[in-house]
């Protein structure tokens, strides 16, 4: 199966975020994504100046080279919330800065079982066929509101970070 995406180049500003993240690796993700949502959101409230409605996860690769990752491979996995400033952290969670620079910007429709077509399109088929390259920082999803993991049918836009070859 091939996935059609629509996508565009943003630059995109520094975002302040406040979150919890994990040690995850592609194995234990779907489970630790779980159990980070499930401590995190409840207490989202908690942070003061929250900028916007939506949510995020947030994976830091931190330097790894895309072209040697296997499913054992480390990495943090983040779910956060942007807000103005850091100045009012709850206990327990962090303070993170998505560094800013050019995006490849997806608006994704679809299921999550299908989520890695999605990222071999990219990475196998648009950037080869692009002029730009992955860049060293964090890949994250911006979620909405409405978004639920249980759904058949989820929307969320991916911000995977890139450069000029």
């Amino acid at each position: 199966m091939k996935f059609v995406m629509a996508y565009s180049i943003i630059t995109q500003n520094d975002i302040l975020v406040v979150g919890k993240n994990a040690q995850v690796d592609f194995q234990t993700m779907p489970m630790k994504m779980g159990q980070l949502a499930r401590e995190f959101m409840p207490r989202r409230h908690e942070i003061v100046g929250i900028v916007g409605t939506h949510s995020f996860s947030i994976q830091d690769y931190a330097n790894k080279d895309f072209n040697k990752i296997t499913p054992q491979t480390t990495f943090d996995k983040w779910v956060a919330v942007e807000v103005e400033n850091h100045n009012h952290v709850p206990e327990g969670m962090q303070p993170f800065i998505l560094k800013g620079g050019d995006f490849l910007l997806v608006d994704y429709k679809g299921s999550l079982p299908d989520f890695p077509i999605l990222w071999q399109t990219i990475l196998t088929d648009w950037l080869p066929n692009s002029k730009y390259e992955l860049d060293n920082r964090p890949h994250f999803e911006k979620l909405p509101e409405s978004y639920n993991p249980q759904n058949a049918i989820n929307e969320e836009q991916v911000w995977v970070p890139v450069r000029l070859n």
